[in-house]
Order: structure tokens, then sequence, then C-alpha cells
């Protein structure tokens, strides 16, 4: 079963008077890439949900947003009693020296720095844990939604084999004719530049086999065979990520398309080899969304 890079997953879950909100977005990426959003109040469990991201994700461009809001009430705030109490008697004398209106001077005082400030924000660790079954929620739903993509990558790749292979049995059914082809291409060259009692049939024969050997297709489409076949097989392997792996095996097979071409010397194989290596460049563009 494949897995697709890209998907969203998404939590909500009320804690006390805070809703947490957590959306979670994956994109294609060579290695595990991080964007993390959070606020202040889980800064203490930003390695924490690091690391789980990276365990339960693996491998993708990840951009992860948790947004806290207020429920109902205004944030919750502090007054430094003290610091206003010593600003009241100081303003409260200065006021009356100067014998000036003083209604206003509680308003004024509110107003000075360090009077009033926001309740520091802090998380316990139950509270955390809830946090985390939702972060878990929204890790599933991506999960999910990843394999659901995979299984559409799936049926996908393995089409674009399944031409390949069919491209390749039809190469091979004209093998045959072609190496005749070849034998009389060279033979009528022959005779035509030294003339038909002048060639020695038996020397022929022997540079023939030499060069036909060097030619000859099999070694390149018993290897694409296998390396079809092993593509089947890693894609039903129980492992989860395994785009890479895929990736390296498309590119086994695009050199042994190559090298088919490079060797056939005939029009009709050069279709074929062009038509698998069409195939081949669109299902290596399907494994780059692969986990």
């Amino acid at each position: 079963m494949l897995r697709s890079m890209t998907g969203y997953g998404r939590g909500e879950c009320t804690i006390n008077d805070r809703i947490f909100i957590i959306e979670l977005r994956s994109l294609n990426g060579k290695q595990f890439e991080l964007l993390l959003k959070i606020p202040s109040l889980l800064k203490p469990f930003e390695f924490e949900i690091r690391n789980f991201l990276s365990e339960n994700l693996s491998r993708g461009s990840i951009e992860c947003t948790i947004n806290v809001k207020q429920n109902g009430a205004a944030k919750p705030s502090s007054i430094n009693l003290d610091l206003a109490k010593s600003y009241y008697t100081q303003l409260k004398e200065l006021a009356d020296g100067l014998n000036a209106d003083d209604s206003q001077l509680l308003a004024s005082i509110l107003r000075l720095p360090e009077v009033v400030a926001a309740a520091n924000d802090v998380l316990d660790v139950s509270d955390w844990d809830k946090v985390k079954a939702v972060l878990t929620e929204a890790v599933t739903m991506i999960n999910r939604h990843r394999m659901n993509e995979g299984e559409v990558l799936e049926t996908e790749l393995l089409g674009r084999i399944q031409n390949i292979e069919l491209l390749q049995q039809k190469l091979m059914k004209i093998e045959p004719q072609r190496k005749q082809k070849i034998k009389d291409n060279i033979l009528k060259l022959l005779e035509e530049q030294v003339g038909k009692d002048m060639v020695d049939k038996n020397r022929f024969e022997q540079e023939l086999i030499y060069y036909i050997e060097k030619i000859d297709l099999t070694e390149e489409q018993v290897r694409l065979t296998n390396h079809c076949a092993y593509f089947r097989t890693l894609i039903n392997e129980e492992e989860v990520a395994k785009g890479r792996k895929l990736s390296f095996l498309l590119q086994e097979i695009g050199r042994e398309i190559n090298t088919t071409g490079s060797k056939a010397y005939d029009s009709e194989i050069q279709k074929f080899v062009v038509e698998m290596k069409d195939e081949l460049e669109k299902a290596k563009e399907q494994v780059l969304n692969i986990l």
C-alpha cells in the first residue's frame, strides 16, 4: 500500500476556557520539513510536538498551526497592587500640591506600564495530554488522507509499469526480424562495396556473430522484466515510506530502456522505446508524490 505525501488534518478541543484548534497540511518534500506555528503557552512542548510529527509523518513539507481562542470570558489579567498603590500615593500628593483634579487618578494609574499585565499562560501536563490527543487525531486524519491518495497513485503507477511491459512484449516480437534485417543490410553493403564473389562467407559469419552479440537486447530485457516485477513487489511490502526506493528503481528501468534504444538500430524498436520513455516519465512524476 502506498501513501501520498499530500494531505490535510484537523482537530479541535475545549480545555477549561480555551479552545485549541490544530491544523496540519502536508505537501511534497525530499525530507521532513516542518513549519510550526504555536502560541506561547505551548512553547515548553515544542520539542515534543516536533518529534511526534516527525515520527508519524516521516517525510514531506509539513505546516502545523495551533491556535488558541478564549472561550467567552476575556483573557485573564492581574493588577500589580503594590505598584498601583505606590503610583497612587505619589500622584495623590502631586495632585494635592498642585490643587489639581484627581477624579480620574485611578483610571490614569491603570494605564501606566506594568500596573495591569496579562496573567501568565501556563498549560499543565494534564491539559497538554488533552492537546496531544487532539494532535494525534489530526495526524490520524492526515495519514488517512494520504492513504486515500496513495491508492490512486498506486493504480496510476501500476498502469504505467504494465504499459511498459506491453511495449516490451511488442518489442521482443520483432527482435528476431531486427537481427535478420541487420544481417541482410550488412551483407548487401559488402556485396555492393567489394563485390559478391569477394565476400568471405565464413569470415562474414564470424564477424556477424560478434557484432550481433554486441547489439543483442536479451540482457537488457531480462533486467527490465525483473525491475518491473520488483516494482510490484515493493509496492506490496509493509514498509510505509518507500517513495525513494521506487524512484531509484524507476531510474534503473530507465537505464535499461535507454540502453535498448542505443543498441536497437531499428526504427520500429525505437518507436517502442520512445513510448516506454513516455510512460516512464509519467511514472517518475507520480513517484515524487509518494511518501
